[in-house]
């Protein structure tokens, strides 16, 4: 059943303001070193997180109002956008050229390997086989290979002189590319990305796009002012993060691991809920549907970025990060080819996702 109100979370977005009003003038209070500084820059994360989290609650009652594709479509969007607020405010106080690209991968090694093979996991051992409409799995696997492929592994073969020219031709392509996915998503191939039985689907063709109550409309305002609070924290996180890492030994694809954390937190726990109900098509949707919108949509802001800063950004996957790229994909097109998933292949994603984790820490 719907709930009658939107969560209420004016509270934590008070408290995350005003702890960014004063953890932002520390360096007048107490002289800042490293400690101290990567002490406030965790205390930035866990701001952010926090707020991530209560965002989460409005994203998912928007979702459940909007109904598929549109909840998760709303979601997955939201997750991005935090995403890229985070990368620039972390670009513009940073000399890394590999950021934004170690951010990007990360994100799919959690969505696809975290939540994808947990909630499979989670689902399979409560459910058994958990069955979802297998037009959305392969539609969606088939579009992140070409957009990762384009945008990310070709540009890793890419003479260092072409760079401006590729990267409008990326901004051009993936824009257009999402754009005509958004287009079949809400239209023609809506029926792709809601799991319906037979004595459904003749009721589900033909619905009527969801009328946005007032209540949904509170809930988008409050994720918009979310986002933007989350941009302010983002900023000063990245300052004191810098200063608090530089010279630590800490593998620099950390800082980039924590920008996925945070863009996945609002996910994680929908698709959790989802598994544990046993509606695995949204735990595909948000999964997938956020690799997708995270390569497809920060990739070109990231472009865009180096061109009119004339500053190249490396977005081209390192060996390493091209082979777990290319595993992770083969390993969710076998699994995703049949419209049913099990705890053993939620299994097979979640070993590559702790493999991920064991790079990581390698510094690879």
């Amino acid at each position: 059943m719907l709930k009658e109100k939107p969560p209420q979370g004016l509270w934590s977005l008070l408290i995350s303001i005003l702890a960014y009003l004063a953890l932002a003038q520390a360096d007048k209070v107490i002289t800042l070193g490293q400690p101290e500084s990567l002490i406030i820059a965790v205390l930035f994360v866990l701001l952010i997180i926090n707020l991530a989290f209560q965002l989460s609650f409005q994203v998912e009652y928007v979702a459940e109002r909007l109904k598929e594709p549109y909840g998760t479509m709303i979601l997955t969007i939201s997750a991005v956008i935090i995403e890229v607020v985070i990368i620039v405010m972390m670009l513009s106080h940073t000399s890394s050229t590999t950021l934004a690209r170690d951010a990007i991968y990360s994100a799919v090694m959690l969505d696809i390997n975290g939540i994808l093979g947990l909630c499979a996991i989670v689902g399979g051992i409560k459910y058994g086989e958990v069955e979802y409409n297998v037009n959305s799995g392969n539609t969606y696997i088939v579009m992140i290979m070409t957009a990762l492929g384009i945008s990310m592994a070709l540009p890793a073969f890419l003479p260092p002189e072409h760079w401006r020219v590729y990267s409008m031709f990326t901004i051009v392509t993936m824009s257009v590319f999402y754009a005509l996915f958004l287009k079949m998503q809400t239209g023609r191939h809506r029926n792709y990305f809601s799991y319906r039985d037979q004595h459904q689907a003749l009721l589900e063709q033909g619905q009527p796009v969801p009328v946005i109550s007032t209540n949904v409309k509170f809930s988008i305002l409050y994720i918009l002012a979310g986002i933007v609070t989350i941009g302010f924290l983002s900023e000063e996180m990245s300052l004191h993060m810098d200063a608090g890492l530089t010279g630590s030994g800490v593998p620099p694809i950390v800082a980039a691991i924590v920008v996925a954390i945070i863009a996945a937190s609002p996910e994680v726990l929908t698709a959790l809920k989802a598994a544990v109900n046993d509606r695995m098509q949204t735990v595909v949707n948000i999964a997938l549907g956020a690799t997708l919108s995270t390569v497809i949509l920060t990739v070109p802001v990231i472009e865009a970025i180096a061109l009119i800063e004339d500053r190249q950004l490396i977005v081209g996957l390192s060996p390493t990060q091209m082979v777990m790229t290319f595993l992770t994909l083969i390993v969710a097109t076998i699994n995703l080819h049949d419209g049913e998933t099990n705890a053993i292949e939620g299994m097979t994603h979640f070993v590559l996702f702790m493999a991920f984790a064991m790079l990581a820490s390698l510094g690879m």
